[in-house]
């Protein structure tokens, strides 16, 4: 089992997950950040730490977030790690709490 990023992270990219992680499993893309399963010890320091509440152990995913699972390998094999903490996007407060924002997703750097 592996952590998983889900939607809510979408156009808000708070990194306070990025701090606390031992192993430099998250990568960063224009509006969202996910994990690299293969990298991923399961360790799940980053769960309280995400102020959205965006990330999920990966048997505890909602079934609607199931597509995050194959979505964070795939995207983490083409955007760049990130291993500090750095500002949230200008918006996230105001996309911090609304739901369905997966079409507002930037998958292409």
């Amino acid at each position: 089992m592996t952590f998983v990023v889900t939607e809510q992270c979408i156009r808000c990219k708070y990194t306070d997950c990025v701090e606390v992680c031992p192993v430099d499993c998250f990568h960063e893309g224009p509006n969202f950040l996910v994990i690299d399963p293969e990298e991923c010890i399961d360790c799940a320091l980053c769960v309280p730490e995400c102020p959205v509440e965006a990330i999920f152990d990966e048997s505890d995913l909602p079934p609607d977030m199931e597509e995050y699972i194959e979505l964070n390998a795939k995207l983490a094999q083409d955007w760049p790690v990130i291993d500090s903490k750095c500002p949230p996007l200008p918006e996230a407060e105001e996309w911090a709490d609304l739901p369905n924002k997966r079409d507002q997703l930037i998958e292409h750097l």
